[in-house]
């Protein structure tokens, strides 16, 4: 079990809006306010000191267009904000950077794109880029990883993807279970548990499905380093200074 272990309340925007979608589907979206940067606020007010925020406009445009939010968060709040969405190129992950970003998420990608992206973290360092593996299980019970808005099934397996960037020096990796991506039916902890297992040097991020206080300390108890929560914050299903409180989180 990892000594330390963080949480990172999630704030997904769209249009300037906070929303939530179910399973990545743009049709099936919750809307949970017109202000992040409140939103923010509030959770670095509740004891956060990490806040997940997702471009989903970006995400499937591509060209993430957060970068001024990502100034007032920071200003506003003092949270280390770990951000991604659209991210294309190396001058998208210095550009985040520069706004003042702490570390910057690369999904669709870091599939794509592996050894591009490995020279990043060479350049910039383990500490500033999260690598956000998105998987489904195949008929065969394979881990694959779905890209082009998850569309699209990679070639090569998830713990063949993270072992690689792990040879690389990779130390953040963040992992979604796509079926359980905003369906609040709890994270999938076998997979995470195999993701430990796989490649115990990482500081693993569970995320997608997360409910309640239970399954936090599940997903800790399975080797992860921290959790992404989303669903279970925006709809008080989770208290944030209570599970802050009961992992020791920072």
């Amino acid at each position: 079990m990892n000594a330390t272990f963080t949480l990172y309340p999630a704030i997904d925007v769209r249009n300037g809006r906070v929303v939530r979608l179910a399973q990545g589907d743009y049709a099936q979206e919750t809307r949970y306010g017109d202000d992040p940067l409140a939103l923010a606020r509030a959770y670095a007010e509740q004891g956060a000191q990490w806040l997940h925020l997702v471009d989903l406009d970006a995400a499937r445009a591509g060209g993430y267009t957060l970068l001024q939010l990502v100034r007032d968060i920071t200003a506003a709040t003092g949270l280390k904000v770990q951000t991604g969405g659209g991210v294309r190129s190396r001058e998208d992950v210095q550009r985040i950077l520069d706004a003042g970003a702490a570390r910057v998420v690369i999904g669709s990608l870091a599939v794509r794109e592996a050894d591009n992206v490995c020279d990043w973290l060479d350049a910039l360092g383990s500490e500033r880029l999260t690598i956000a593996l998105d998987t489904r299980q195949d008929r065969e019970g394979i881990w694959r990883l779905p890209v082009h808005g998850w569309t699209e099934t990679a070639a090569g397996t998830l713990q063949e993807m993270a072992q690689r960037y792990a040879a690389r020096g990779l130390r953040h990796l963040l992992c979604t279970d796509i079926t359980r991506d905003g369906m609040m039916t709890g994270p999938n902890l076998a997979l995470y548990r195999l993701l430990a297992e796989a490649v115990p040097g990482l500081a693993l991020q569970a995320s997608g499905g997360v409910r309640d206080l239970d399954d936090v300390l599940q997903s800790r108890a399975q080797g992860c380093a921290g959790v992404v929560l989303g669903r279970s914050l925006l709809e008080g299903r989770l208290q944030l200074p209570q599970a802050l409180a009961a992992v020791g989180a920072r």
